[in-house]
């Protein structure tokens, strides 16, 4: 399998230290408020990845984290928490905050069908471990202390710039973080920020430099390595984290360790809304339950998110999701044609079937080996439509449902886009079409366009080919 990796800037083979066991971590979310559709693009593309690794006969530990204390609202290490930003803003607790958002987060993990990392981890679990990271680099000369906290001098770790590849000679205070006038250099950055003087925070710790919380990049590192190891295979995450999170996740834990932290970088791109990126600061999230609450399913969602590739700057509008879930209402019903076989002829059609047969089983092999290839998941749906079309055609025998039963299964088990499981009509719906075509046969066509109204209405329509009828539903 082979991946874009951010580290080389070149698409590689994923080489896990301890095949077939391959470590990822995903950067999850900051659970102060919900989760919109940007987010939801990152976590889709990095579920992908865990299917695609799968399909290669690699056994994922997945980790992710959740981010419950500790990222303050710019990178400047200033202002607030935005745990206790979200807390002010609803008149709860920062506990009671982390708690709701995170159910929230989990919910629309399930309802986009994401697999279940082996490891949810939250950083207020983790705080000894951090402390203890700290402690490393502070023995090994990387940490000062000024009024705020403990900080990470990035002029002690050789080759700093070099992951975002930053021009630190031009970077001028400001341009990537605020002032603060106490920093030996400008990407310096907290380890450990004290609590306030004039109040008490929600949450805060002891530690050997007194009160406070964690600073944002010191969770990951702690928490990946206590998962993962001091080198993971895969990091996953947004592209917005390379400059300053990644960056700082590289320094810190390599200056600990003096090891490799990871392997591959994966990022996912932005995804633009009216010509924007989709972000809280901008006020143009949309949320997954706005999206539901039109009638679109959190399925249709998965696939218009899988319709762009995860290096691609991707374009959310409403029409386009329209266009997603129809896409999806015509895979579900091919997907049902499996539930009504017809017998082929001794003719010409008999020569289709088996060029669709042949379409399914070339599928089955080539849609994994799409996925391999950088997760090319548009590729990947131009394959499936690419069967789905010659089934619809051709239709299904009895002897090639179960075939075309395994591609369906490759979909989701790669896609996690459920065909499978297609519910059937009922026989009272059944008997209906019977007697169309009893009716058909009968030549009456009035009987017949009565009952085809009345499937209708019921939501079920009706094709009529040269095998026989076949429903679907509208």
């Amino acid at each position: 399998m082979k991946l874009y990796n951010t580290l080389t800037r070149s698409v590689d083979p994923i080489q896990p230290l301890n095949p077939p066991t391959v470590t990822v971590y995903t950067c999850g979310p900051t659970v102060y408020d919900y989760a919109h559709i940007g987010h939801w693009f990152n976590y889709v593309r990095m579920d992908t990845l865990i299917r695609a690794l799968k399909l290669q006969g690699l056994q994922p530990t997945w980790v992710m984290n959740i981010t419950d204390v500790g990222h303050l609202v710019s990178d400047a290490d200033e202002g607030e928490d935005k745990l206790e930003k979200g807390a002010r803003r609803e008149g709860k607790t920062a506990w009671e905050v982390a708690e709701f958002y995170t159910k929230d987060f989990l919910e629309g993990m399930r309802l986009l069908n994401i697999l279940t990392p082996d490891h949810i981890v939250k950083a207020t679990d983790h705080i000894t471990e951090q402390v203890e990271l700290i402690q490393k680099l502070e023995a090994k000369g990387y940490t000062y202390v000024i009024d705020d906290g403990v900080y990470y001098d990035t002029s002690k770790f050789e080759g700093y710039a070099a992951f975002a590849r930053l021009d630190l000679d031009s970077l001028q205070e400001g341009a990537r973080v605020s002032v603060n006038s106490q920093k030996r250099n400008p990407s310096d950055f907290a380890l450990w920020k004290f609590s306030p003087k004039d109040h008490q925070r929600d949450m805060e710790w002891e530690s050997p430099w007194g009160k406070g919380f964690p600073g944002w990049h010191i969770e990951c590192s702690a928490m990946s390595m206590k998962y993962l190891g001091d080198t993971l295979d895969i990091h996953t995450g947004g592209i917005d984290h390379i400059p300053v999170h990644h960056t700082n996740e590289i320094a810190q834990s390599e200056a600990a360790t003096g090891k490799r932290f990871a392997q591959t970088w994966m990022h996912s791109n932005h995804v633009m809304v009216g010509g924007e990126k989709i972000s809280k600061s901008l006020g143009n999230g949309i949320r997954l339950q706005e999206i539901v609450e039109r009638g679109i399913p959190a399925e249709a969602v998965r696939l218009h998110i899988l319709e762009s590739h995860y290096r691609s700057q991707a374009k959310f509008s409403w029409d386009s999701l329209e266009a997603a879930a129809n896409r999806l209402k015509n895979w579900q019903n091919i997907a049902a044609l499996r539930l009504q076989p017809v017998d082929h002829p001794a003719d010409a059609s008999v020569t289709t079937h088996e060029q669709a047969v042949a379409a399914i089983e070339g599928g089955i092999r080539m849609l994994a080996s799409t996925l391999a290839n950088d997760l090319h998941s548009p590729e990947t749906l131009r394959l499936i439509d690419e069967v789905f079309g010659k089934v619809e055609n051709s239709l299904l025998s009895q002897s090639s449902v179960q075939t075309f039963t395994a591609f369906l299964r490759v979909i989701n088990d790669g896609l996690g886009i459920d065909l499978e499981h297609i519910e059937n009509i009922t026989p009272e719906q059944k008997q209906l079409i019977t007697d169309r075509e009893q009716a058909r046969v009968s030549k009456d066509w009035a009987k017949s366009d009565e009952l085809r109204d009345q499937l209708g209405t019921q939501g079920i329509g009706v094709r009529d080919t040269q095998h026989g009828t076949v429903w679907f539903r509208l």
